[in-house]
């Protein structure tokens, strides 16, 4: 039988991400080179992702936007989920990241850009978009340097379409601090099935 769309899509992901180097590997020397903005020495589970990404509308998904994908350990579950026609912006300000998933991941909805995510709105701009329905952020705001942490909340809220959210897992609950000055409703909730235990956050901009 003829697999589907989604089907050779999902495989052909998950092949590249498989082949060369080992993400682990390459996850590792990122942590090691950038640990203020990688955060975590080990790649998300399996249940963390599943649940961070449960309460995204995939069906009024067009533009989703990933912060800090490093290794792509989100990116293709994302892919699996999205309509064929939207768009996953991945940004990350480490080069050797940005390298990698672009030899890696050949899905024609995809784009890795090399930037900082306090500049959503300006790249979202750039490739043809006014907002996006859904950011996602696994960047350890309570280690950033002084003041990017606020400046990337708020202008990812000012990205956000209404109904949108800013789906954000953390180690620290902390970064409630960020959130709460930018989004009225925000939902909450821990993943203990993860090293470290992480705590999830859903920020709608209602």
């Amino acid at each position: 039988m003829t697999a589907s769309p989604a089907e050779a899509a999902r495989k052909r992901n998950r092949k590249a991400l498989e082949g060369g180097e080992h993400p682990l590997v390459m996850f590792f020397r990122g942590f090691l080179k950038h640990p203020v903005m990688v955060g975590s020495i080990i790649p998300s589970s399996g249940k963390l992702i599943d649940k961070m990404l449960s309460r995204v509308d995939w069906a009024n998904t067009k533009l989703f936007v990933e912060y800090g994908p490093g290794v792509g350990t989100f990116c293709g579950h994302i892919l699996e989920r999205m309509a064929p026609d939207a768009t996953l912006i991945a940004i990350d300000t480490n080069p050797d990241f940005i390298s990698y998933l672009r030899r890696r991941i050949t899905d024609s909805r995809f784009v890795a850009v090399e930037g900082s995510a306090a500049d959503v709105r300006e790249i979202i701009a750039h490739h043809g978009f006014e907002h996006a329905d859904y950011v996602l952020s696994g960047l350890p705001f309570s280690t950033l340097p002084a003041g990017i942490g606020p400046k990337i909340a708020a202008e990812t809220a000012n990205a956000l379409r209404v109904g949108g959210a800013f789906l954000v897992y953390q180690f620290s609950p902390k970064v409630r601090d960020f959130l709460d000055p930018e989004f009225e409703r925000i939902d909450h909730d821990v993943e203990l099935w993860n090293i470290p235990p992480a705590q999830l956050y859903w920020a709608w901009k209602d």
